[in-house]
């Protein structure tokens, strides 16, 4: 076999990782052109932006075993392929039906393109050094899409039609399955038995209803369908464990869980996301509605966040050739939870520059996190389940985020409902909008006279931001204990000074 670059491998395995990134932010942009276009309902504008993430976190974990015993490598290209096609698909839709079916095909595919770009990266490097750096550059791709998708966006908005936002993802999916075939070895699992189609099953019928009902939970709070949905999931969850216990070549190996290590990392991985996810959508929320950025000037002042995010991901691999990573990964969250603290000692009327300092200590704290716990996660599997071990990884990520907005949004709503302080002599409408949300406040200000509006406004934004101050104490105080635990349980981990043996080169796949 012709040797091959591993880093023109990574350079390749980037592509998917950046592309996904923008696809979520440009749409974000598109929607209102994309709803008055499409005459889409609300409903169905809500299924054009949820569906894609349902499907993507409902199908990772089957994909990233598929992946182990097909060929990680022709599972990528094959869901570049379909990711490409379905991309084109919803870039020209003639209405919101069909442009919900484009999205869920999009999700489908899309869950293949992390856990097997996961996987390869953990066969090209397997010196967890290299290992390390390399998966800190895959994660940098995926921030550089959050960063320049709304400016990206913004432009082809502004010159073309809503479809275009979409296109972005074609040319790039073709030149991945141009490149991949030459660039990336193939890696499977070479004792791979049949593939259990009920666990598949059940996987969906676990994950599926837990997505949405967190999702659903965080955006209009406990109600009946939401929390049917989350007693369904997690009853079908049981059952799926049951039956991976009984298998002798499971859908998802539970034999992983037993490693401290992986168990380790995958919990804060799942916990530290949960927080500092949600902490990002406050953050910007307080931007736009207490300080009265525009969603232009928010993402600005939102990059060097972003920006030192990237930073830590590629300086937290070196730092780990000197320093056990339980200690870097540790102290990294001490330092986010700082930032949480600092928040808390913000005042409404500070302006954006004190609440993005402390955003950017605590995005510098996450970096040893998100990318020594993911080398963790990877490492610590045998080779022939790391598109296992890359989907749990990429699975706790999404289920962390979305619960960390379910639970801490309900909090700082409960919190703003406690304490908002309205002023007397406002219309019962306004009122009760007002009483229930600051961003209901500021839309009932926009019809009121300017004596009346600006103490709704004062009063609407101050328990906005109590109801920060309270939520950024709480991520405080799981952040310390989260850095605790892992300090105590990571400490055997060594630190990344010696290479690795040799891999032996990956089984190829005659492809055709």
């Amino acid at each position: 076999m012709t040797k091959r670059s591993p880093w023109l491998g990574l350079a390749v395995l980037a592509l998917p990782a950046l592309l996904v990134s923008i696809d979520v932010f440009v749409l974000l942009l598109a929607l209102p052109r994309i709803g008055a276009d499409l005459h889409a309902s609300s409903t169905e504008q809500l299924w054009i932006l949820d569906v894609y993430g349902f499907l993507l976190s409902g199908f990772m974990i089957t994909m990233g075993t598929l992946g182990d015993r097909i060929g990680r490598r022709r599972l990528l290209l094959l869901g570049a392929a379909a990711f490409g096609a379905a991309s084109a698909v919803a870039a020209y839709s003639t209405g919101p039906v069909m442009l919900i079916a484009a999205r869920a095909a999009l999700g489908i595919a899309g869950a293949t393109l992390a856990p097997s770009s996961l996987a390869l990266i953990s066969g090209l490097f397997p010196d967890p050094r290299r290992r390390g750096l390399a998966i800190g550059v895959w994660m940098v791709c995926f921030m550089s899409g959050a960063i320049i998708g709304p400016v990206v966006g913004g432009l082809l908005l502004q010159h073309f039609w809503w479809g275009s936002a979409f296109l972005l993802g074609v040319p790039a999916m073709v030149l991945l399955l141009i490149l991949g075939p030459i660039l990336l070895p193939e890696q499977r699992h070479p004792g791979a038995r049949r593939f259990d189609l009920p666990s598949v099953g059940l996987s969906l019928a676990a994950i599926l209803p837990m997505v949405y009902a967190v999702k659903e939970l965080a955006r209009d709070g406990a109600r009946p369908l939401p929390v049917a949905a989350l007693a369904l999931g997690l009853t079908v969850a049981v059952v799926f464990v049951r039956r991976q216990r009984r298998l002798a070549d499971p859908l998802l190996d539970l034999r992983l869980f037993g490693d401290r290590a992986f168990a380790t990392a995958l919990g804060g991985m799942f916990a530290g996301t949960m927080v500092t996810g949600a902490m990002m959508v406050f953050i910007t929320q307080h931007l736009q509605l207490v300080d009265a950025l525009s969603p232009r000037d928010a993402g600005l002042w939102i990059l060097p966040a972003a920006i030192a995010s990237a930073a830590s991901f590629q300086v937290s691999p070196l730092l780990a050739r000197r320093f056990r990573p339980g200690r870097l990964i540790g102290g990294g969250l001490l330092l986010s939870a700082l930032g949480a603290a600092l928040v808390v000692l913000i005042p409404a009327t500070a302006g954006p520059l004190p609440i993005i300092v402390a955003f950017v200590i605590s995005n510098i704290g996450m970096g040893p996190m998100v990318t020594l716990a993911t080398g963790i996660v990877l490492g610590s599997a045998p080779p022939e389940r790391a598109g296992s071990a890359g989907a749990l990884n990429e699975v706790s990520g999404e289920f962390g985020y979305a619960l960390g907005i379910a639970l801490l949004g309900s909090l700082g709503t409960a919190v703003y409902r406690a304490v908002v302080d309205l002023p007397p002599g406002l219309p019962a409408p306004a009122a009760a909008g007002a009483r229930d949300t600051v961003t209901a406040a500021t839309a009932a200000a926009g019809g009121l006279p300017a004596d009346t509006a600006e103490p709704l406004l004062a009063a609407a934004r101050a328990a906005a931001t109590t109801g920060l101050h309270v939520t950024a104490a709480v991520c405080a105080v799981v952040l310390v204990a989260l850095a605790a635990l892992t300090l105590r349980l990571l400490r055997h981990v060594p630190a990344l000074t010696a290479p690795a043996p040799a891999a032996p080169e990956p089984e190829e796949l005659s492809v055709p």
